[in-house]
């Protein structure tokens, strides 16, 4: 089925979900859409993303999308439900791949959650552990700052580690053996996160995980690419592609970014 599969954001930080999507699946087509205009949703109330998802959706499923990605923690945090019961269409959040993950690969029960204010506040990723596995400890951080150091570019420098230090005391303390990067922004910082944390810890990708799942509902709803046209990327921003673009190479490190549009879907 040539149709694409559909990614909504926020705004740039779920091209790394993209990035994974088309390292797997490499013949697939996508449409990737940024909310830039409306950037950051963390902050947001929940009826406000809940509103946004519902008319990003609606602008992808006009585009013939055969599944739906929703690479933003925040709303897959929150506004899942309410496309699941509009949308009549697979739909992929990013917070269920990462916390089964976390379940796998944890070894003494101990996992840790970072991500943005929304997200930990609606303990979406403690209800996902726990609902998998009710003997879980669960740590959470909310890394406010993570956002801008990463659109900035400052992933690698003491600044960057000085603030990862300070968000991560909490979760050494409590001796977390896993750690869920709960942002797609987030894996821009594995390296800063890794020498805080130290290699003892393992670090699940939601980005990675994500990508696996999409290859799996595909392939069992029998929805995978038939033809051998090359994969089409479709680009689409709320505001100011030319800052996406600027910003989303170093998300989507190595996948040409060109031909980015401006829409409007409020």
């Amino acid at each position: 089925m040539d149709s694409a599969i559909g990614v909504f954001d926020s705004g740039i930080g779920g091209l790394t979900v993209l990035k994974e999507i088309i390292n797997i699946l490499p013949k697939e087509n996508t449409i990737y859409l940024g909310d830039t205009a409306r950037v950051p949703y963390g902050i947001k109330s929940s009826d406000t993303v809940i509103r946004y998802s519902l008319e990003n959706a609606e602008f992808l499923s006009s585009k013939d999308i055969k599944l739906l990605v929703v690479a933003c923690n925040t709303a897959s945090a929150v506004g899942l439900p309410a496309l699941r019961d509009k949308y009549n269409l697979p739909i992929i959040g990013v917070i269920e791949p990462g916390a089964r993950k976390a379940i796998k690969v944890t070894k003494r029960k101990r996992v840790g959650v970072i991500g943005t204010e929304r997200t930990i506040k609606s303990s979406a990723y403690v209800n996902s552990l726990k609902g998998i596995d009710p003997k879980i400890a669960v740590v959470s951080q909310a890394c406010p700052l993570f956002v801008p150091l990463v659109e900035e570019g400052w992933t690698d420098n003491d600044i960057a580690f000085l603030t990862a230090k300070r968000y991560l005391h909490a979760l050494k303390e409590a001796n977390v053996d896993t750690l869920i990067l709960g942002c797609t922004h987030y894996p821009l910082l594995k390296d800063v996160i890794g020498k805080v944390l130290g290699d003892e810890v393992l670090l699940v990708d939601s980005a990675e995980e994500t990508a696996a799942e999409v290859v799996g509902v595909l392939r069992s709803s029998n929805l995978l690419k038939t033809s051998n046209k090359s994969a089409v990327h479709e680009f689409y921003v709320t505001d100011a592609p030319e800052k996406f673009v600027e910003a989303g190479i170093r998300f989507l490190q190595g996948t040409e970014l060109k031909n980015v549009k401006k829409v409007s879907i409020a």
